[in-house]
C-alpha cells in the first residue's frame, strides 16, 4: 500500500504524457503590449491555429473561434462617450485552464447594454495544457493591464469582469488602476488550497519523472478548456492570490462590485468571497449567492447587498450550483443541458465505470458541485451551466442601471 501510494505521488501510476503535455513554445508569455486590440486578436488567432494544427486537431476553426480573444461593439442607439468614442467599456478575463469562450454570453449581455467589450486570452491558455508548465502569473497580469489600456483608449468608463482566476486578476488590476469604475466577478478565486504553495516542489525530481509536474493528466476532451492541470498552474494561482490578499489588506475597495458565486464552490474559497463582499462598501455593490439553504444568511453581508438563489433543480437532477456553473446558460451547445461535453474528470482514472456513465448515460447522472455529499448521492457530473442564467442577467441589468 505504501509503495502504491508513493508511485502515485511520483506520477508513476499516472496516464501517459502526450504532445499536448509539453509546451508549444508559442504561448508562455504575453507578447501583445504594443498592439492595437484588433491586431492582438489577429496575432492570437494565428498562434492558436498554429498550435492546434501542430497537434493535428480537427474542427480547427471552431477551436480557434472559441479560444481566441475577441471584441464587440454596442449596437446603435446608445449615447457616445463625452471624451472617448464610447461611454462604457468592459474587459473580460477567463479563468484558470479556461478560455474566452466562457466569457461569450456575458460579452453579449454587456454589448446589448451599451458596453464596448474586449475579452483577452491569458498566456498559457487556449493552446495545450503544457503551455501552463512555465507561465508566471505576472504574465496574466500583463495581459489584463494591456486590455485595460486598450479599453481606456476608447471608453470613458472602464469596468473589469472576470471569472475565477480572471476575477482575482480583475481585482488586482483595479487596485493598481484608478481608471477602473467597477467590477463584475463570477466565482472569483480569492483563495485556493494552501497545498498549491508547494506545487512546484516537483522540480526536485520531475526531470526524472515528467508526469510529476502534473496535478492531473486527463483526456482533455473539452474544446475550450484544459482538463489536465499542471502543478505550476496551481502554484501560480496561489502566488497570485497571496499577492492580491496582501494588497487587499492595505487598500479598501471603494468602487461598485457585482459578484456571483456558489456557496458550494469546491475550487474557489466561498468564505473569502463573502469576506471580500463584506468589505465592498459602495452602496451599489451586490452579491448573487447560489445556495442550497436560502434560510441561512451569510455573515457580514447586509441584506440589501445580497440576493440568494436556490440552486437545487430536481427536474434537471441538479443538486447544487458549482464553481463551473455560473457564466454559461443552459442552451450552450458544448457545456449546456444538452451539450456534447460532460465534466466527469473527478472520476478519471480511478473510477472509469462512473466516468463512462457520466459521459454516455446522462439519464443516470446527477449534476452539481463535486462536494462529498453530492458524490455520495450517486454518479455525479460537475455542473457546467447556470439554470438561472436569465435571472442573473436581470440582476446584472439592475446593478448597471444603479451605477453612479
Amino acid at each position: 500500500m505504501v509503495m502504491q501510494r508513493s508511485r502515485s505521488i511520483l506520477g508513476l501510476a499516472a496516464p501517459p504524457l502526450e504532445a499536448r503535455h509539453r509546451p508549444s513554445g508559442l504561448n508562455s508569455r504575453f507578447n501583445g503590449s504594443q498592439l492595437a486590440f484588433a491586431d492582438y486578436v489577429a496575432l492570437s488567432r494565428d498562434m492558436l491555429r498554429k498550435a492546434h494544427s501542430a497537434l493535428g486537431d480537427t474542427d480547427l476553426e471552431k477551436i480557434v473561434d472559441g479560444n481566441a480573444p475577441f471584441e464587440l461593439k454596442p449596437p446603435a442607439g446608445f449615447p457616445p462617450g463625452q471624451n472617448k468614442i464610447y461611454q462604457r467599456g468592459v474587459l473580460l478575463t477567463h479563468g484558470l485552464s479556461d478560455s474566452p469562450y466562457f466569457m461569450r454570453y456575458l460579452a453579449e449581455f454587456f454589448q446589448q447594454n451599451g458596453f464596448r467589450v474586449m475579452a483577452i486570452l491569458l498566456p498559457g491558455h487556449g493552446t495545450q495544457p503544457g503551455d501552463l508548465l512555465d507561465v508566471k502569473w505576472q504574465e496574466w497580469a500583463r495581459a489584463v493591464a494591456y486590455g485595460a489600456d486598450r479599453l481606456a483608449e476608447v471608453a470613458d468608463e472602464v469596468y473589469l469582469g472576470g471569472y475565477s482566476a480572471g476575477g482575482a486578476l480583475s481585482v488586482y488590476q483595479s487596485l493598481r488602476d484608478n481608471r477602473v469604475r467597477g467590477l463584475f466577478l463570477f466565482s472569483p478565486a480569492f483563495k485556493v488550497s494552501p497545498r498549491a504553495a508547494y506545487a512546484n516542489m516537483h522540480k526536485l525530481y520531475s526531470w526524472l519523472i515528467p508526469s510529476a509536474k502534473w496535478v492531473g493528466i486527463r483526456p482533455d476532451k473539452s474544446l475550450h478548456k484544459y482538463e489536465s492541470l499542471s502543478k505550476n498552474a496551481a502554484a501560480q494561482m496561489h502566488a497570485l492570490t497571496k499577492k492580491l490578499n496582501s494588497l487587499l489588506r492595505e487598500h479598501e475597495v471603494s468602487i461598485p462590485v457585482f459578484a456571483a458565486a456558489s456557496e458550494d464552490d469546491m475550487t474557489a474559497n466561498t468564505p473569502a468571497t463573502l469576506e471580500f463582499m463584506a468589505h465592498a462598501h459602495h452602496s451599489s455593490s451586490k452579491l448573487v449567492l447560489y445556495t442550497t439553504d436560502t434560510g441561512k444568511l451569510p455573515p457580514g453581508i447586509p441584506a440589501e447587498k445580497l440576493e440568494q438563489v436556490y440552486s437545487v433543480v430536481p427536474e434537471q437532477n441538479i443538486l447544487s450550483s458549482a464553481h463551473t456553473a455560473v457564466v454559461l446558460p443552459p442552451d450552450d451547445p458544448h457545456y449546456g443541458a444538452a451539450g456534447d461535453y460532460s465534466n466527469s474528470i473527478h472520476y478519471y482514472p480511478d473510477d472509469m465505470e462512473k466516468y463512462d456513465t457520466c459521459n454516455n448515460k446522462p439519464e443516470e447522472v446527477l449534476q452539481g458541485e463535486i462536494t462529498e455529499a453530492n458524490l455520495k448521492a450517486g454518479t455525479l457530473r460537475r455542473l457546467m451551466y447556470n439554470p438561472n442564467f436569465a435571472a442573473l442577467k436581470i440582476s446584472m441589468k439592475r446593478f448597471i442601471d444603479n451605477l453612479p
